[in-house]
């Protein structure tokens, strides 16, 4: 198992550099957005075509991943099409210059793809041929499910209101943002723990460093904290929603709520 886990990271560095060479040529680096859930289902596809048998489990598990990993790459791609560089990057293209065309290849490819294997170490246990279906199984699927409908209906949610233009400098407290100023990320959230849960029957409880790194992430770098600060500086009426919306995780008092509501 040690040498399929290398031979996942020379994968996904390999996808990293060729996505790269491509940036060089659009001068936007922000397509590694749409290639970062894709480096793990790569990753996924590498571990069970190294697996010493293929079960109906390990199919499922891999369709898991698949559907949220093309599911995400394609939605960031739609969503990214036709615009400049991503302000985020931008930002860091400035910070790094001279020369940033090159640095990014360490700066930004190679970072997100060394992030994605370290990550990814759950999906190989996940993977990993256990004979029988577990009972975490299904707490794993259900809180997979869960995290996919968060976060798949808060991007439609927020895609749509972000392609109306009535809405320009407003912001969305709507649906899903009702209950939480970011449900795609704790869709995520709910993801990676489901993935988690899966690895724990392949002897993989030890890699709970990987969930929980991706929760860092998601609270305090690249997630709802970066998000946080963005939006409160551009939009003034974020401040108001940031004091009746839960951060991350939804909120119950709003959910008895609705429900009281209707």
């Amino acid at each position: 198992m040690e040498s399929t886990y290398l031979q996942a990271l020379g994968l996904i560095l390999g996808m990293g550099a060729v996505t790269w060479i491509y940036s060089l040529f659009r001068r936007d680096v922000s397509i590694v957005d749409s290639l970062w859930s894709l480096m793990f289902l790569a990753a996924a596809i590498l571990y069970l075509s190294r697996s010493p048998t293929v079960n109906l489990r390990s199919v499922l598990v891999l369709s898991l991943i698949a559907i949220w990993a093309l599911r995400l790459s394609i939605h960031l791609t739609l969503r990214n099409w036709g615009q400049p560089e991503d302000r985020r990057y931008r930002e860091i293209r400035r910070n790094n210059e001279p020369h940033f065309a090159f640095k990014s290849l360490y700066i930004v490819f190679g970072l997100q793809g060394v992030l994605a294997w370290i990550i990814s170490i759950p999906l190989l246990f996940a993977l990993y041929p256990v004979t029988h279906f577990h009972w975490l199984d299904v707490i794993a699927v259900i809180l997979w499910l869960v995290g996919f409908v968060f976060e798949s209906v808060a991007d439609w949610q927020l895609f749509r209101f972000q392609k109306n233009e009535a809405n320009k400098g407003k912001v969305l407290d709507t649906g899903l943002w009702r209950y939480t100023r970011h449900p795609n990320y704790f869709g995520e959230f709910c993801i990676w723990w489901g993935y988690y849960l899966l690895a724990v029957p392949g002897d993989g409880w030890w890699t709970i460093y990987a969930p929980a790194l991706m929760t860092l992430l998601l609270l305090k770098v690249s997630g709802v904290g970066l998000m946080e600060t963005e939006i409160t500086r551009r939009r003034p009426a974020y401040q108001a929603y940031r004091e009746t919306t839960s951060a991350f995780f939804p909120s119950l008092t709003e959910v008895f709520r609705t429900k009281k509501a209707h």
